[in-house]
Protein backbone atom coordinates (compact mmCIF):
# COMPACT_ATOMS: atom_id res chain seq x y z
CA UNK A 1 0.00 0.00 0.00
CA UNK A 2 1.47 3.38 -1.06
CA UNK A 3 2.08 6.50 1.89
CA UNK A 4 0.18 8.83 2.55
CA UNK A 5 1.67 12.50 1.50
CA UNK A 6 2.24 12.83 5.72
CA UNK A 7 4.02 9.31 6.28
CA UNK A 8 6.47 10.04 3.08
CA UNK A 9 7.08 13.49 4.18
CA UNK A 10 8.09 12.30 8.10
CA UNK A 11 10.39 9.44 6.32
CA UNK A 12 12.30 11.61 4.66
CA UNK A 13 12.45 14.54 7.62
CA UNK A 14 13.70 11.53 9.46
CA UNK A 15 16.24 10.74 6.95
CA UNK A 16 17.19 14.40 6.63
CA UNK A 17 17.61 14.51 10.49
CA UNK A 18 19.34 11.66 10.68
CA UNK A 19 22.64 13.60 8.87
CA UNK A 20 22.01 17.25 9.96
CA UNK A 21 22.53 18.41 13.40
CA UNK A 22 22.27 22.09 14.85
CA UNK A 23 24.72 23.31 17.08
CA UNK A 24 24.75 26.85 19.14
CA UNK A 25 27.62 27.76 16.74
CA UNK A 26 25.94 26.21 13.96
CA UNK A 27 22.00 25.66 14.68
CA UNK A 28 19.61 24.13 12.04
CA UNK A 29 17.31 26.51 9.81
CA UNK A 30 14.48 24.58 10.56
CA UNK A 31 11.47 24.97 7.89
CA UNK A 32 7.67 24.03 8.37
CA UNK A 33 5.34 24.97 5.96
CA UNK A 34 1.34 25.09 6.22
CA UNK A 35 -1.30 25.62 3.61
CA UNK A 36 -1.33 29.36 4.45
CA UNK A 37 2.09 30.14 6.53
CA UNK A 38 5.54 29.35 6.36
CA UNK A 39 7.64 29.39 9.89
CA UNK A 40 11.12 29.19 10.23
CA UNK A 41 13.57 28.83 13.32
CA UNK A 42 17.07 28.23 14.37
CA UNK A 43 17.76 24.74 17.05
CA UNK A 44 20.28 24.10 18.86
CA UNK A 45 20.17 20.21 19.20
CA UNK A 46 22.49 20.12 21.20
CA UNK A 47 20.44 21.97 24.14
CA UNK A 48 17.23 21.07 22.34
CA UNK A 49 17.01 25.38 21.94
CA UNK A 50 15.17 27.20 19.92
CA UNK A 51 17.49 30.40 19.28
CA UNK A 52 15.71 32.69 16.53
CA UNK A 53 12.31 32.25 14.93
CA UNK A 54 10.36 34.02 12.44
CA UNK A 55 7.40 33.60 10.77
CA UNK A 56 4.99 34.81 7.93
CA UNK A 57 2.24 35.78 10.89
CA UNK A 58 5.00 37.93 12.51
CA UNK A 59 3.38 41.64 12.40
CA UNK A 60 6.21 42.83 9.93
CA UNK A 61 5.25 40.65 7.35
CA UNK A 62 2.09 39.70 7.72
CA UNK A 63 0.91 43.29 6.99
CA UNK A 64 2.48 43.09 3.53
CA UNK A 65 0.91 42.03 0.10
CA UNK A 66 1.92 39.35 -2.07
CA UNK A 67 1.96 36.11 -3.05
CA UNK A 68 2.92 33.10 -1.05
CA UNK A 69 6.89 32.74 -2.39
CA UNK A 70 7.19 36.72 -2.40
CA UNK A 71 6.17 36.36 2.02
CA UNK A 72 8.37 33.94 2.19
CA UNK A 73 11.72 35.46 1.12
CA UNK A 74 10.69 37.76 3.18
CA UNK A 75 10.38 35.37 5.87
CA UNK A 76 13.89 34.02 5.33
CA UNK A 77 15.53 37.74 4.86
CA UNK A 78 13.68 38.28 8.36
CA UNK A 79 15.58 35.31 10.30
CA UNK A 80 18.53 35.83 8.48
CA UNK A 81 18.49 39.50 10.25
CA UNK A 82 17.59 37.96 13.61
CA UNK A 83 20.36 35.35 13.30
CA UNK A 84 22.90 37.78 12.71
CA UNK A 85 21.86 40.47 15.09
CA UNK A 86 22.19 37.03 17.78
CA UNK A 87 25.96 36.53 16.04
CA UNK A 88 25.08 33.40 13.83
CA UNK A 89 26.60 33.28 10.39
CA UNK A 90 26.14 29.92 9.34
CA UNK A 91 23.19 27.77 9.48
CA UNK A 92 22.39 23.87 8.20
CA UNK A 93 19.59 23.87 6.49
CA UNK A 94 16.67 21.50 7.17
CA UNK A 95 14.00 21.69 4.72
CA UNK A 96 11.58 19.41 6.59
CA UNK A 97 10.69 16.83 4.20
CA UNK A 98 9.82 19.52 1.76
CA UNK A 99 11.34 19.74 -1.79
CA UNK A 100 13.79 22.37 -2.26
CA UNK A 101 10.95 24.11 -4.81
CA UNK A 102 8.64 26.89 -4.54
CA UNK A 103 8.31 28.45 -1.03
CA UNK A 104 11.03 26.74 0.65
CA UNK A 105 13.35 27.61 -2.16
CA UNK A 106 12.62 31.13 -1.78
CA UNK A 107 12.95 31.29 2.40
CA UNK A 108 16.46 30.51 1.35
CA UNK A 109 17.14 32.30 -1.03
CA UNK A 110 15.96 35.02 1.05
CA UNK A 111 17.91 34.02 3.81
CA UNK A 112 21.42 33.69 2.21
CA UNK A 113 20.72 37.30 0.00
CA UNK A 114 20.69 38.63 3.73
CA UNK A 115 23.95 37.46 4.55
CA UNK A 116 23.28 33.81 6.21
CA UNK A 117 25.74 31.57 4.92
CA UNK A 118 24.33 27.84 4.43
Amino acid sequence: MALSKTERRQRIKNRIRKVISGTAEKPRLAVFRSNKEIYAQLVDDVKGVTLVAASSRDKEIAGSKGTKIEVSALVGKAIAEKALKAGIETVSFDRGGYLYHGRVKSLAEGAREAGLKF
